[in-house]
């Protein structure tokens, strides 16, 4: 077997899949730790464990970059730059440096590494990025539903409430917490007590958007999840689903009756 097999091996073994996550949950404990007020003891053991983070870090990215063949492959995965920039800026050391700061903040970010680790993690995210584009004509005229109604409400309730209603970005941002269902009814009670049908307003405005327009986004945020779990299992042609198994069994079940039909005397 050629070294590079051997770390093809490796890093599709699930103990070291699951080592790796734990170390990763270490280092956010380690992060949160930091947060309270500890002895200076423990400070010290939570460096050391840091630096040993690190260094498993260093030493799992490596040995996922020689499993990987050609080379040049590695990098065409946005995951795989992904960790290798968190493990890489990770090297930084922490001491009074302009850099410190920085090197603290990445040391916070590798907790996403445990999106790049499991599959159903990759798979929300990348359905995530994939449906922001699709969402943009949705947002948009979301858009100009908030800013017709945000003049609205300024030209009508402004002298009611300048605090909510005083101009349009201040409106926008009120029928932001209508449209979240915070305490809206008490925005609509205290324009109603000047204008009785005002709550045509307050509820025409989120059955647009709290209940038409929200449902939207989540019926293209849950097409696009499905799309990408079909390309998932398309991908791994290998990984055969509960469905699958069941169909293949029941084929072959079908087929060893028909045979039994059809030659009776060749039974074992």
């Amino acid at each position: 077997m050629s070294w590079q097999s051997r770390f093809e091996k490796i890093i599709t073994n699930k103990t070291f899949e699951f080592f790796i996550i734990f170390i990763i949950m270490a280092s956010a404990l380690t992060i949160g730790v930091k947060t309270y007020d500890i002895t200076p003891f423990w400070l010290s053991v939570l460096e050391v464990a840091d630096i040993g983070i690190t260094v498993i870090f260093v030493i799992e990215i490596s040995v996922r970059f020689l499993a990987t063949h050609p080379r040049s492959k590695f990098f065409k995965n946005g995951w795989n730059i992904f960790d290798t920039l968190i493990v890489v800026v990770s090297l930084i050391p922490i001491d009074n440096s302009d850099m410190a700061l920085v090197a603290r903040l990445i040391r916070v970010f590798r907790v996403l590494r445990m999106v790049s680790i499991i599959p159903e993690l990759r798979i929300l995210v990348n359905s995530l990025l994939k449906v922001l584009p699709r969402l943009g004509y949705v947002v948009a005229l979301m858009f100009i539903i908030f800013y017709i109604y945000a003049a609205i409400g300024n030209l009508i309730f402004e002298d009611i409430n300048p605090v909510l209603w005083g101009d349009i970005s201040i409106a926008m941002l009120t029928l932001f917490r209508v449209m979240t269902l915070e305490d809206w009814t008490d925005v609509m009670y205290e324009t109603m007590a000047i204008y009785p049908m005002s709550w045509v307003f307050y509820v025409s405005f989120i059955v647009l958007t709290a209940f038409a327009f929200l449902n939207m986004l989540v019926g293209i945020v849950v097409n696009v999840l499905e799309e990408e779990h079909q390309k998932e299992k398309d991908e791994d042609p290998d990984i055969l689903h509960l469905e699958d198994v069941y169909t293949e069994v029941k084929a072959l079940r079908a087929l060893l009756e028909k045979q039994q039909r059809d030659n009776p005397g060749s039974g074992p």
